[in-house]
């Protein structure tokens, strides 16, 4: 038996790795007496985070309570992997940091399902969320492990992980092939993973009761446990990869983000990510840049030079001005360039044996508890995108159906701030860009009107002002601003609701809380978010029960991904019609009394299709 000696929070604590059939009966004998006693943590080494990659390995599956832990060497199999699988089979309350990842490794790679894993499972990183979900570059602790640990339980907590960091050096590898390349029994990796278990078993505890003191309702933690599970089932479903597509795609996008470079290098621009040359071009070119970076370099970044492509953020022609050759062929080859890489390459590099690509799905990644996925990064292509959509496909036999929310963020705008005009829209079925439009600049509003209109409703719920507003919708700042004033007139209650909320923030300690109770830590510099927050926050949760539903109905096995304010599903073309029908009615229901609709579309085999792609 190999083992470890360690201070935390001033206690000796134990790290044991058995070595062989003796050491592992004592493990058992361990695991029999600690599950009386409470939750047991549960953690996992890995080779690294692409669970579904071809050759990727688990390496250990450690055990632990607050003054002891069992590293088991699952990479030995035989015996340790029999162990390892019985213990966590026969442990009533399980503790994980991060429960999702684990989830999948132990279902995927140890043979232990999902569905019998979760329900068993408490996420201290789910925990720590709803007691504060900022991350140390907005003011918060982190939701990770360690700077959790270290604020909570012992500030020598991240000590090991630069350890470890330092033993990956030693050894000739970086922190990306440290966890696939460093030796089973190197003492410091043992040492980190037994410690990782003691930790979380520590700070459980801790965090209980931290929610109880901000009288965080515990139907809140059960309800987003569920939708880590229902999350982690959907990154485990993932989506068919067109392999062939994607190469060819990867190809282009190679030979696009050269030619466009090539363009930009005819203007003088040699490097298409260097800022100074592209404003010394740019001002040659006869284009006035007048605002600067915190250096004093001039701004070019993307929203200068996509007003001067004559494009919106989102990339939709403007038609205010002459697109500028230079601003077009940068964006086209930065976009290009950034595509492959995120994208297509990502898509190649992921792909698991059977074909498929698994994005990490985040159901708490932001702030407002809004959902991300990574790995790619598919909530950040644009709406109009077909070409890396169609990338993906659904099952064999099977079409893809598209549920969307209508106008969700406007409508949770209207139910939390109780806008009657806008609610008596809602309730006849009007379009309600229209009808902003017709408010704010009359019956006879234009199609640029209608599109200004829309913008001030979105910079309402986000938080963007007039300056946002101009280059999002190409309007002037004088007429946004006028439009502004008048959208102020037809909706008073949003303004007031604000303002509202801004007074309760100040008087809670800079914390708003959500609809269903979710603590939102706002910054004292950017109170004005808070409307943001709010709205963002209540749509989130739109979605998530909705998934619920969805699950109830029984159709959380066709689900394949949640993005924005969508819900992605792989079905039977032959019952494509009836589902597509029974997930709309999951996805509506009132809030507030203001009614949250959904509607289906049908389309081919791959995601791309709903956009314009041939299949």
């Amino acid at each position: 038996m190999l083992e470890y000696r360690h201070e935390v929070a001033g206690e000796t604590v134990t790290v044991r790795v058995p070595e062989d059939d003796r050491d592992l009966r004592a493990f058992w004998d361990w695991i029999y007496e600690a599950r009386k006693r409470g939750p047991i943590a549960l953690d996992t080494e890995t080779s690294g985070l692409d669970i579904y990659s071809d050759g990727y390995r688990l390496r250990t599956v450690q055990f632990g309570d607050a003054r002891e832990a069992w590293v088991i060497l699952w990479e030995r199999g035989g015996y340790f992997e029999s162990y390892a699988r019985e213990a966590i089979t026969r442990i009533p309350r399980l503790l994980i940091h991060n429960a999702l990842f684990d989830w999948l490794v132990l279902d995927r790679h140890a043979g232990i399902r999902l569905e019998d894993l979760a329900p068993h499972t408490t996420d201290t990183r789910v925990l720590a969320a709803l007691i504060d979900p900022r991350q140390p570059q907005e003011g918060g602790i982190g939701t990770g492990l360690k700077p959790l640990s270290a604020y909570w339980v012992d500030s020598a907590a991240p000590d090991t992980q630069a350890g470890l960091t330092a033993v990956f050096r030693s050894l000739g590898l970086t922190k990306e092939t440290g966890w696939a390349g460093i030796p089973l029994t190197e003492p410091t990796y043992l040492l980190y993973a037994g410690l990782d278990v003691i930790l979380t078993a520590r700070l459980e505890p801790v965090l209980r009761r931290e929610l109880a003191r901000l009288d965080v309702r515990p139907a809140l933690v059960d309800y987003e446990h569920e939708i880590s599970r229902i999350c982690a089932h959907m990154q485990r479903a993932g989506m068919v990869l067109d392999v062939e597509y994607t190469e060819r795609l990867s190809r282009q996008l190679a030979d696009q983000a050269e030619e466009f470079a090539a363009v930009a290098a005819r203007y003088g621009v040699a490097n298409v990510s260097s800022t100074a040359q592209l404003g010394e071009a740019l001002v040659g070119m006869g284009e006035t840049l007048t605002e600067r970076t915190a250096s004093g370099s001039l701004r070019v970044d993307k929203s200068v030079l996509s007003a001067l492509a004559d494009l919106s953020l989102q990339g939709e022609p403007l038609g205010v001005r002459t697109p500028n050759p230079l601003a077009v062929a940068v964006i086209k080859s930065k976009r290009a360039a950034k595509w492959n890489t995120a994208y297509a390459a990502t898509f190649l590099a992921t792909v698991d044996a059977g074909g498929r690509v698994h994005p990490f799905i985040s159901p708490l990644a932001a702030r407002t508890g809004r959902m991300s996925i990574s790995r790619p990064a598919l909530q950040t292509l644009p709406s109009s995108d077909a070409m890396i959509r169609r990338c993906l496909l659904a099952d064999e036999g099977h079409v893809v159906i598209s549920t969307d929310f209508s106008a969700v963020e406007m409508r949770v705008l209207a139910a939390l701030a109780n806008v009657r005009r806008m609610r008596e829209a809602i309730a006849a079925g009007e379009d309600l860009h229209d009808f902003t439009a017709s408010l704010v600049f009359g019956p006879n509003f234009t199609k640029q009107h209608r599109k200004l209109a829309k913008a001030i409703g979105f910079g309402k719920v986000y938080g963007g002002g007039a300056q946002t507003i101009s280059r999002q919708s190409g309007a002037p700042i004088e007429e946004v601003q006028k439009a502004l004033r008048a959208y102020d007139r037809v909706y008073p209650e949003i303004r007031r609701a604000a303002s509202r909320w801004q007074r309760e923030a100040f008087q809670t300690g800079m914390v708003s809380i959500s609809a269903t109770g979710r603590r939102l830590p706002l910054d004292r510099d950017r109170t004005y978010a808070v409307t943001n927050y709010l709205c963002q926050s209540a749509a989130r949760d739109v979605l998530g029960q909705s998934l619920l539903n969805i699950e109830a109905a029984g159709y959380l096995d066709l689900c394949r991904l949640p993005i924005h304010d969508e819900v992605l599903v792989s079905a039977p073309k032959r019952e494509a019609e009836e589902i597509a029908r029974e997930i709309e009615r999951c996805m509506t229901w009132p809030l507030y009394g203001v009614p949250i609709e959904a509607g289906a579309e049908i389309g081919g085999r791959s995601w791309g299709s709903l956009y314009g792609a041939d299949y």
